[in-house]
Order: C-alpha cells, then sequence, then structure tokens
C-alpha cells in the first residue's frame, strides 16, 4: 500500500484538524474572558477537574512508543515488561501521599525551584538541564517513531510527515496553553484505547481457531511469561523489571515536570491525587492490552506462514539493501521473532485492516503521538520560563512579556523536538546515545530530589558530593560492559534496567551517611562548647 485510500486520508485529516480547532477553541475563549496570562498558559489557573488530569497524565504515559512498541516486545519474547505496569500502584501511592501534598503546599509550578531552596543553585541547574535534554531526546524519538510507521502505512517521506504532525501540535499548544493540552488528551486517550480495542478484535476475528487457538500457541511457545521469579539481578527477572518499574514510575510521579504541572491545574490536592490514581486504573489494563495484542499477533503469524515470511523478507530487504535475493531469503529464514517484532503491527495494519479503519488507527497512533509530545513541549516552555529567563536573565516579567516568551519557547521546543527526530532519521546510533547519556545524567534526579525531601538535615556539600559518587556509579554501571577482557572483573554484573535502582540509591544512601558522619562530628565539639 503506497497510498491509502481517500476514506483514510479524510479521517486522518479531519483528527488533525479537530486538534488545531481545540486550541482555536481555548485561545478564543481565554482571550474573551480576559484570563490569558502565565498562569492560565502553565496551570489552566488550576480550574480542570480531577478525571480531565487522570485521563491526560494517563494518555502522556501511553505514548506511541507503547502502542507500536510494546505489541512487539509481547511478540519478540513474553510479558515481562508488563511488570512495569505492575510497579505503578505502589509509585503512586507514595506519590498521591507524599508528592502531591508537598508539591501543592510550596505553589511553586516548576518541579525543579525547591532544590535549588534545599541545596543552592547547581541543584536546581542541574535538574533542569536534565530534564530539558531527555525531553528533546524523547520527543525527537517520538516524532522518529511516528514518522516510522506512518511511512509504510501511507508512503509518505519521513520528514514531511514530521514537520506536518509537528506543525498541528504547535499550533494547539501555542494558542491553548495546559488547557488545550489536558483537553486534547482527554480526548486522545479515548481515540488510542478505541484504536488499540479495533486492533485486537481485527487479529482474533481473523484468526482461525479464534481465542482458544491464540490461547495455545501463546502457552506452548511461553508467551504469557512475567518472566523468572529467582532472586537474579543479572537478568530481566520479574524483580527487575518491578524495582526498574518502581523507581522509574516514582521518577515520572515525582520529578518529571510533565506530571507535576499538572497538579496544580487541579481545584484540590484531593483532586490532584485522585488524578494519579485513574491514571493507574486506566494505564495497567490498558498496557495488558497491548501485550495481548503482541500475543494474538505472534499467535495470527504462526498460524500464516505466508504472512510470517513476508515480515522476515521485509526486515531481512532492510538489513541487506544491497543483498543478492539469496543472500536475503537466507537471512530472512535465520530471523527469530525478536528480530521482526517492531515491524508486524503495522505490516498487519497494511494488508489485512480493511479501508476506512485504517485511518482510524492511524489516528491513535497520532493520538498517542502527539498527547505526550505537546505535554513535553508546555512543560519544556514553563521550566524555561521559570527556571532559565525568570532565574537567570530577567525576574521582573510583566504578563505580556511572560506570555511571550512561553510563546516562544514552546515554538522553539516543538521545532527543535521536530528536527531531533528528523536528525534521527538514517542515524539510528545517534537516538541510542542520546538515550544513554540523557539516562545517565537524569539518573541521579530522583535520588538527589529523595535526599532534599526526606533528610531535612542534609546540607548542600553532602548533596553535591553524593550526586558526584552516584554519577560516577551510574557511568560505571552503563559503560563497564565495553571494558577490554584484561578488565572483565570490573565490568558491572547487573543487568542495565538495576541503573536507575542502584544509581538513585548511591545518592540517597551516600548523602545520608556523610550527614550522619557531619553531625557525629559536630557532636564532640558541641560537649566541649557546653562545658567551657
Amino acid at each position: 500500500m503506497k497510498s491509502l485510500p481517500i476514506i483514510d486520508l479524510l479521517v486522518i485529516a479531519l483528527y488533525l484538524v479537530g486538534m488545531v480547532a481545540v486550541g482555536v477553541y481555548f485561545s478564543r475563549k481565554n482571550q474573551s474572558s480576559g484570563h490569558q496570562n502565565a498562569d492560565q498558559f502553565t496551570t489552566a489557573s488550576g480550574k480542570i477537574p480531577g478525571w480531565a488530569i487522570g485521563m491526560s497524565i494517563y494518555a502522556t504515559f501511553l505514548s506511541s512508543n507503547t502502542f507500536l512498541g510494546v505489541p512487539g516486545k509481547a511478540f519478540g519474547s513474553n510479558w515481562n515488561s508488563f511488570v512495569f505496569s505492575l510497579s505503578m500502584p505502589l509509585a503512586a501511592w507514595v506519590a498521591a501521599r507524599f508528592f502531591v501534598p508537598f508539591y501543592r503546599h510550596t505553589g511553586e509550578v516548576s518541579a525543579y525551584t525547591h532544590l535549588e531552596h534545599r541545596f543552592g543553585p547547581w541543584a536546581r541547574t542541574y535538574a533542569v538541564g536534565c530534564f530539558l535534554l531527555t525531553q528533546l531526546a524523547r520527543m525527537g524519538s517520538i516524532f522518529f517513531g511516528i514518522a516510522l510507521s506512518l511511512q509504510a502505512l501511507t508512503g509518505y517521506p519521513m520528514a514531511t510527515i514530521m514537520v506536518i504532525v509537528g506543525t498541528c501540535i504547535i499550533i494547539y499548544t501555542v494558542l491553548g496553553g495546559m488547557e488545550a493540552v489536558i483537553w486534547t488528551e482527554v480526548v486522545q486517550g479515548v481515540i488510542k484505547t478505541a484504536g488499540a480495542l479495533l486492533i485486537l478484535w481485527l487479529v482474533v476475528d481473523g484468526m482461525s481457531g479464534g481465542i482458544d487457538r491464540i490461547l495455545a500457541i501463546g502457552q506452548a511457545d511461553h508467551k504469557f511469561s512475567l518472566g523468572s521469579f529467582a532472586p537474579d539481578f543479572t537478568q530481566s527477572t520479574f524483580w527487575v523489571v518491578l524495582l526498574y518499574g518502581f523507581f522509574m514510575n516514582l521518577n515520572n510521579f515525582g520529578m518529571d515536570q510533565n506530571y507535576v504541572q499538572r497538579y496544580h491545574t487541579t481545584t484540590s490536592t484531593r483532586e490532584a491525587s485522585r488524578s494519579i490514581w485513574l491514571c493507574v486504573y486506566l494505564y495497567v489494563p490498558a498496557s495488558l492490552m497491548f501485550f495481548v495484542i503482541g500475543s494474538c499477533l505472534y499467535a495470527y503469524y504462526q498460524a500464516n506462514p505466508d504472512l510470517l515470511q513476508a515480515v522476515q523478507l521485509q526486515v531481512a530487504t532492510e538489513r541487506l539493501p544491497n543483498g543478492s535475493q539469496a543472500a536475503i531469503h537466507q537471512l530472512a529464514a535465520t530471523l527469530s521473532p525478536a528480530d521482526i517484532g517492531d515491524k508486524v503491527m503495522p505490516h498487519f495494519m497494511v494488508n489485512k485492516v480493511p479501508a476506512g479503519l485504517v485511518g482510524l488507527i492511524v489516528a491513535a497512533i497520532l493520538s498517542a503521538a502527539m498527547s505526550t509530545i505537546s505535554s513535553g513541549m508546555n512543560s519544556s516552555a514553563t521550566v524555561f520560563s521559570v527556571d532559565i529567563y525568570q532565574r537567570y536573565i530577567n525576574p521582573d516579567l510583566t504578563p505580556g512579556r511572560a506570555m511571550r516568551i512561553l510563546y516562544v519557547a514552546t515554538t522553539v521546543f516543538g521545532l527543535l523536538g521536530m528536527g531531533t527526530g528528523i536528525a534521527m532519521i538514517g542515524i539510528k546510533s545517534v537516538l541510542d546515545v542520546w538515550w544513554l547519556l540523557s539516562g545517565i545524567f537524569a539518573g541521579g534526579m530522583l535520588g538527589l530530589f529523595l535526599l532534599g525531601m526526606i533528610s531535612r538535615s542534609t546540607r548542600n556539600a553532602e548533596a553535591l558530593t553524593a550526586t558526584i559518587v552516584g554519577l560516577l556509579v551510574i557511568i560505571w554501571m552503563t559503560f563497564s560492559s565495553q571494558l577490554p577482557d584484561a578488565f572483565a572483573a570490573l565490568r558491572s554484573p547487573f543487568h542495565p534496567s538495576m541503573i536507575i535502582v542502584i544509581g538513585t540509591l548511591t545518592i540517597f544512601l551516600v548523602g545520608l551517611l556523610l550527614t550522619r558522619l557531619r553531625r557525629t562530628e559536630a557532636e564532640p565539639a558541641d560537649v566541649e562548647i557546653q562545658t567551657k
């Protein structure tokens, strides 16, 4: 399918026009009511109902990487990665119990202002730099992923797809601010869930033997396994993914401006906490549905060897663009399910989804991408305005000037995210390095935040020392696998998913230890002074 039928293109065009219309609506509404100011743009003046915030957070969690990547993961392996979702309730409890009241009490729209109050400007600047870098990497990867998928469906160049989608996102995010972001995400959350249900129905309906055969094939090939329950931290066991998920979700709920900013958009602390739980109630079963889709696709393609061979040939051709037919067929025969997992769902959509429904599914994939990118643009602009411009350049902004800064910053971050995605075309190794480096520095953010929040007696010097030690541990765990064999004993024995776990605990525990040592050394001096 080199181009979509007109009806599918119309569905996609209507969706994009509808998203822009939402931005125009809220822009006119705010101007007519006189509420067009920085507070309205960043927090919607704190008047959004909790259920809408919950839908919004759910939509941000459920990115196009989840929509397209999770079925590929389930196709290629099993349900081990679903344990990440199972860790969400515990992280949500911690966030609702401690993080939400904390942020609501401070009243600071930025998640990073508190770090300066506790440890000085270096801590705030470090966290802001990490956040902005990871947001660019995140937006770029989602732009790249959406273009890669839609190119297979539409035949349009990847750069063209990114420019069209990116322009629509920039327009409605700039015009409507956080209010438009939230309400478009509510709609997008519904659309992407409906799209996933539609794909699941089409796969099951087209499967000879139905659900019973899907279950039989999946059980025979251990596709429903959650991983080993052995206490082994060198492999992706149940416990490794559970720990990784808990710390990553704690980082999302506690340190990511995308989520923290939403806590200020509700009418009360209770509503903000309820929004987190609504996100969990929606995301856990939704993520399970994507694993089910992957397992169903696995059974479907096992039951249709001709389709499986077509995907294998497609992947082999991409890996050997100048290879002979014999070499391509030879490579195709050796490809495992893990090698072709990401290509299966686009292949199914191209070949097995009826005209008209493809447009709806593409709109769902677009929804998954646009919700994450728009919230990333708004939160990045907020952090730039509060933590960089007002902190270092001009602290006394007029309302009009503040709005212009937010408009420009939102547009610039949207363009930078789009540019990052375009730069990744054909240079996928850059994406891997980018995520690796941003992960190294972002890994220390949660440990530093927890240290500042839990240990009230920890001072600047101890926090800085603990952060440096933690970063060295993170760097060692990340790169030690590349050490030559002569230094094999120095390699990290842990699975890569343990990096954020051990990095966070290192910063937190080293900070506590240094604080305890300082207090122990100070006590004899206090006794001596009192004696004199």
